[in-house]
């Protein structure tokens, strides 16, 4: 009654055929390597080929009030956070001083 019943795998059921496509091993024929002939120089690099960054009053402004959102956002969850470190601190500094004071008075009925 209390034994878990495992399910048996399915059996194929119809004709089973075999794959439509059937692949042949193929050998490998190791090439020769060519080397190039003549040695190619790298392309000198300049100076103004660098595309320049244009912030415009827009862009400025986003940029601006994204960051302002990331501090605001960040700044909430370290305070919520240092709440609930505190809140926690001072439930358990009350259940310090209750427990204490139990064991004080249950020492002088004594």
């Amino acid at each position: 009654m209390f034994r878990p019943k495992l399910p048996t795998m399915p059996q194929p059921t119809g004709q089973v055929a075999p794959p439509a496509v059937v692949i042949e091993p193929t050998t490998v024929t190791p090439g020769t390597p060519t080397t190039p002939a003549v040695p190619v120089a790298p392309a000198p690099v300049a100076v103004s080929s660098r595309p320049t960054v244009q912030l415009t009053p827009g862009t400025a402004l986003a940029l601006v009030g994204g960051g302002t959102a990331v501090v605001l956002v960040v700044g909430a969850v370290l305070v919520s956070v240092l709440l609930a470190v505190a809140v926690t601190g001072a439930s358990v500094a009350v259940c310090a001083v209750v427990l204490r004071s139990l064991l004080a008075s249950e020492a002088k009925r004594r």
